[in-house]
């Protein structure tokens, strides 16, 4: 259990506060870890939250301030000395940040370097079962409250002893015997690591593997810590592939340290790519609050399942900046999780060689690229696509649905319709799709 101790009280509130425990050979200064992304160019519209220095107007020339009446020499030249220094620290952060003034992406508060690259945490072998299972079946909406009753037990605090001391986010289990999703920058450099219910009951975890590029990791509760709690509360993922842009939605966490945190808003835009720390990632944007600590925590649903990772929040050096928070899709995660737990990485989708386009009619295959898996099967322009391993094929989303079940070497079976015909065509994929730099 945490140690519990007593906090600074407002009059008339009652507060109970979970100091973490000192790790063994580490101790009290925890970093809360999350990742924050820099706006590349050309800027989204999210360069318009953005405002100017406060008084900026003051420093760029004498007529901003008012003449004085009588002015002596000596307050002359302490007034150019002050503007030279006002201009010369602006010119030095500007060159420091190498962004635009109001424009700033960094780690948030103590959590800007991780120490050592590679983990170390006791591992776990890949290839032991546990899998992640996406629902597209949603049953009734739920009530905010009966969200958090439902998913916060399944919901832990995830603590890595690093080598410049330790690193705090969040992780849900997703298995009864115990797997746990994080992001793969809270363990990241990390030697040991334990995670905490929210109960307040704390155990060691094992590594089983992670992917730095998707920014996912899977952590594992050995059965020995778990003798005498049985099966474990796992939380149900749900398709974000459902979502539309107005959905509600709630994410659950430790943001500085307040772990079984609430917070809740809406789905702001999908598709979304983002730039975080140098790699482009398409993520879930929220307006729901996600701080320091936030990151590997649940992006939930109106109808309690998890369709997303908290991952990323938008930070101006400046400015205060809200409502700008991202998260990994549930349907992007499920390839790569179970990836990670069969083979320890994460293997490369198949090419199927097609480019298609949504219209009234259905998914039309515009162009079939050259020796393809497409062209080999005789798909042809002007085909619509009604089905891929017998499923129903509307959109695109729909066909990389099935293409994410799939490996370089399968076989996959597209339904055709080409005028008044319907066709079958059987491909070999042989080439895996080619990922961006």
């Amino acid at each position: 259990m945490g140690e519990r101790e007593e906090a600074g009280r407002l009059p008339g509130e009652i507060v109970e506060i979970y100091r973490v425990p000192r790790l063994p050979g580490g101790d009290r200064d925890v970093r809360e870890v999350v990742e924050v992304y820099r706006q590349p160019d050309p800027r989204e519209v999210v360069e318009t939250y953005s405002r100017p220095l406060p008084r900026r107007r003051e420093t760029r020339g004498l007529s901003a301030v008012p003449p004085a009446k009588k002015r002596t020499r000596r307050g002359l030249w302490k007034f150019v000395a002050c503007v030279t220094l006002l201009v010369g620290l602006t010119i030095a952060v500007r060159l420091a940040e190498g962004l635009p003034a109001g424009i700033k992406g960094s780690y948030d508060g103590s959590s800007a370097s991780y120490g050592a690259e590679a983990i170390t945490i006791p591992d776990w072998p890949v290839g032991q079962g546990g899998s992640l299972a996406l629902s597209r079946d949603r049953g009734e909406e739920l009530t905010a409250q009966e969200v958090y009753r439902q998913l916060n037990p399944a919901v832990v605090t995830v603590q890595c002893l690093t080598g410049e001391g330790s690193s705090m986010g969040t992780g849900v289990i997703f298995t009864e015997d115990g797997y746990v999703i994080t992001n793969y920058h809270v363990v990241r450099g990390g030697s040991e690591c334990q995670i905490m219910l929210d109960s307040g009951y704390r155990m060691n975890v094992c590594y089983v593997a992670g992917d730095e590029n998707s920014d996912l990791a899977v952590l594992k509760i050995p059965p020995g810590e778990l003798v005498q709690m049985g099966p474990l509360p796992a939380a149900p993922f749900g398709d974000s592939e459902l979502l539309v842009v107005g959905d509600p939605v709630y994410a659950i966490g430790a943001p500085r340290r307040l772990r079984g945190t609430l917070t809740n808003g809406i789905i702001s835009a999908i598709d979304r790519d983002i730039e975080v720390e140098g790699r482009t990632m398409t993520l879930l944007q929220t307006n729901a609050a996600l701080n320091s600590g936030n990151s590997g925590g649940p992006l939930i649903n109106a109808w309690g399942q998890v369709i997303g990772i908290n991952v990323a929040k938008f930070m101006s050096g400046q400015d205060s900046v809200e409502g700008l928070g991202f998260a990994i899709p549930s349907a992007q995660m499920e390839r790569i999780i179970n990836d990670l737990l069969k083979w320890g990485e994460v293997r490369p989708e198949p090419r199927i060689g097609v480019q298609v386009i949504a219209d009234e009619m259905g998914l039309r295959v515009y162009q079939v690229e050259p020796d393809t898996a497409a062209e080999e099967a005789g798909v042809q322009a002007g085909d619509y696509i009604t089905a891929a391993q017998g499923e129903k094929i509307e959109n695109t989303q729909d066909l990389f649905r099935v293409r994410r079940r799939l490996y370089v070497g399968d076989e996959l079976t597209l339904t055709l319709r080409r005028g008044e015909e319907t066709l079958e065509a059987t491909l070999l994929l042989r080439e895996a799709v080619k990922q961006p730099d």
